[in-house]
């Protein structure tokens, strides 16, 4: 279902279901982050939904992100979004030790061509929600980085909520993905 007007990069609350379909596969990128065979098929196997709450405390934007992953036997987590890119180390349930940063920015500030486009007009007028993460090494003995932008794209001639990611694994592997998100409701 697409996004109604309303819903855009300046308030994302909502709850957004993946579209496996008209998404690319993730497999690769979860192997190279030293998840399993096992947890990756039950990933593979669940319907991914993001409850997200976008709000403003004390003149500082956050977004906090409950997934849920239904129906594979996978577990869902939380991720708790400042808009500030400040890095932030935090535990994450399928990536173990990871320290993210997250900021709104335009497209001049993105470096790789793959992150800059897609955009609707709105996006890149409101700025897109940038994201880095990387694994945090001396805990996990993995070493990976990913670079995310987050907007809204017309995918199939209606407004969809994605997200796009460059990944780059332990060997310099580069994967691009692009994830494509059904508007499900309010949260």
């Amino acid at each position: 279902m697409a996004a109604p007007a309303r819903i855009n990069t300046l308030n994302i609350t909502g709850k957004f279901q993946l579209n496996k379909a008209m998404s690319d596969k993730t497999d690769e990128i979860l192997r190279l982050q030293g998840v399993g065979w096992i947890p990756r098929k039950a990933i593979q196997a669940s319907n991914v939904l993001l409850s997200i709450d976008h709000y403003s405390e004390d003149g500082v934007e956050k977004i906090d992100i409950e997934q849920s992953l239904v129906g594979g036997g996978a577990a869902g987590g939380w991720e708790y979004r400042v808009l500030d890119w400040q890095d932030r180390p935090q535990e994450d349930g399928i990536f173990g030790p990871v320290i993210a940063k997250f900021r709104r920015t335009t497209l001049d500030e993105i470096t790789d061509p793959f992150l800059k486009e897609g955009w609707t007009e709105e996006t890149q007028e409101h700025g897109i929600l940038n994201g880095s993460a990387r694994s945090n090494t001396e805990k996990s003995g993995i070493s990976w980085f990913a670079d995310q932008v987050w907007g809204f794209e017309i995918v199939d001639g209606e407004k969809r909520y994605t997200r796009r990611v460059v990944f780059k694994g332990p060997n310099e592997e580069k994967i691009c993905v692009r994830l494509v998100y059904d508007y499900k409701g309010l949260v």
